[in-house]
């Protein structure tokens, strides 16, 4: 079961890359979706030994497993290890690529990284990097000179947002995470009050 699900994390990472490729330089990117699935797989034939080894009740065959499990263990030790050690670094590269896409804005829908920039902030109900500020730094907000920022930053239930900075209120402020639960509007409301 766990190879199986690790297989379609994988491949949903895959799926997804295509909808945020533009922030990401290069294609190293999935190097982490191919491992997941190459550990899927692996874990599957694993399984599949141990499963063997229990049925023909081989102690060769259960030690062998034994072994793998370690070796597993271990890798996944060391993964996390180095998780911990480079995200920093990983942040800092990450935040350079989006940052270069955000600078190529244009507000143009053919362009791909504009399109991309748009997607995002609908998606996650978000307005520039950090915050809807975040603009004020772009070659676009400058070429511009209107004191807006992109109509993708407005929040979805206003129909007469502009995107001027004039109302910041009409704006998202900060990424939000899409609602998995249905809670009172008023509860909401007093909330985002604090």
């Amino acid at each position: 079961a766990a190879a199986g699900i690790l297989c379609y994390v994988g491949a949903y990472v895959f799926i997804t890359y295509d909808d945020y490729d533009h922030f990401f330089e290069d294609v190293y990117t999935l190097i982490p979706a191919v491992i997941i699935i190459a550990v899927g797989t692996l874990l599957f034939i694993i399984g599949l030994i141990g499963c063997c080894a229990t049925i023909r009740e081989s102690r060769c065959g259960l030690a062998t497993f034994v072994i793998i499990l370690l070796l597993v263990f271990i890798t996944e030790v060391v993964v996390v290890v180095l998780g911990y050690i480079y995200r920093a670094k990983v942040e800092d590269e990450v935040d350079h690529s989006i940052r270069k896409v955000y600078n190529g804005y244009n507000g143009t829908n053919p362009d791909a990284a504009s399109r991309a920039i748009d997607y995002v902030q609908r998606q996650l109900r978000c307005c520039g990097i950090h915050n809807y500020s975040d603009w004020e730094n772009t070659v676009w907000f400058k070429q511009t000179k209107n004191n807006s920022v992109p109509l993708s930053c407005c929040k979805a239930a206003l129909s007469n947002c502009t995107g001027s900075l004039t109302h910041p209120m009409d704006l998202y402020s900060e990424v939000r995470q899409p609602k998995t639960d249905q809670r009172h509007p008023e509860t909401d409301k007093r909330q985002l009050l604090m």
